[in-house]
């Protein structure tokens, strides 16, 4: 997967989430956690057109770290809806998969671009 179709699938997840958010039952509880499920799900993709833009390899290491840890976070609040029996799992299941996905790719990424800093040192 190049960088191109990996930025879309980092847009489209951000839509989704978008879309989910708006469309979940407004509590307290689910505000707060769409806030957080809102923050973390559109960082992804603004993160990764960041990293893309690094300046050297250790730059678009540092960048899609963050990448990682949003994408986590994202698949932490997801599980959270499913778990608080907020959301049916199985309305959920296509979007954890994709932000799962995205969570291995991020550190399949990191970890050839460590191997390749290593290899030149």
């Amino acid at each position: 997967m190049d960088r191109e179709q990996f930025q879309q699938r980092t847009k489209l997840l951000a839509l989704r989430v978008i879309r989910l958010v708006q469309a979940m039952p407004s509590n307290p509880t689910t505000k707060v956690i769409g806030r957080q499920l809102l923050r973390a799900g559109t960082s992804v993709g603004a993160n990764y057109r960041a990293a893309c833009r690094a300046k050297s390899i250790a730059d678009m290491v540092n960048k899609l770290k963050i990448v990682e840890e949003e994408a986590d976070e994202t698949l932490f609040w997801l599980e959270i809806l499913v778990e608080a029996r907020l959301i049916p799992e199985d309305r959920l299941r296509d979007l954890i998969q994709e932000t799962d996905e995205i969570v291995a790719m991020t550190v399949a990424s990191i970890s050839t671009l460590r191997n390749r800093t290593n290899r030149k040192s």
